[in-house]
């Protein structure tokens, strides 16, 4: 149970990193514009050294930035929640601390494949046919990396609660 817990704290704590990362840095595309290279993400632009903050309020930013932030707060408690499992006392005898750490992470890994899913559609359906020579950046990888890292740190530690109660149910009372 816990080298499942251990497992899973490991690969939540990468993942959470690598969110908070991804969602701050600029770096979700890059582009050619006007012969000299550009980049964005999803608080700032960069054309040439110089960066700017988005100022438009467009529709999709915005839910990528809510959806990427949620990920980040739901990995984050799920962090707290699996420290707390490696506690021998349950403070709550229905509810489990491994089981709720599980699911935190599979909340952060549904938020952030939202955000994903999100700035890919309209990335590829309307940026990139108005940038001619453009690309997914380093910062858009690393939330694809981190989807994974939390989705594995939901199943270690969905693994980790069936290992604790199929012994709890196992024990004789």
């Amino acid at each position: 149970m816990y080298s499942f817990m251990g497992g899973g704290l490991f690969c939540a704590w990468v993942g959470t990193i690598l969110l908070v990362v991804a969602t701050a840095t600029d770096h979700w595309m890059q582009y050619r514009l006007s012969g000299s290279f550009a980049h964005q993400g999803l608080w700032r632009y960069c054309l040439g050294n110089k960066c700017y903050l988005q100022t438009e309020s467009i529709a999709y930013w915005n839910a990528t930035r809510a959806f990427m932030i949620l990920s980040s707060l739901c990995a984050t408690s799920g962090i707290i929640m699996g420290i707390l499992a490696f506690a021998q006392q349950p403070t709550f005898t229905r509810l489990s601390r491994p089981f709720s750490a599980g699911i935190m992470f599979f909340a952060s890994t549904f938020f952030v494949l939202l955000a994903l899913a999100i700035y890919t559609g309209v990335t590829v359906s309307f940026l990139g046919r108005r940038f001619g020579d453009w690309r997914f950046s380093w910062s858009y990888i690393l939330g694809w990396v981190a989807l994974l890292m939390t989705f594995f740190a939901g199943i270690f530690y969905m693994c980790a609660y069936r290992m604790h109660e199929c012994r709890r149910l196992s024990t004789p009372r």
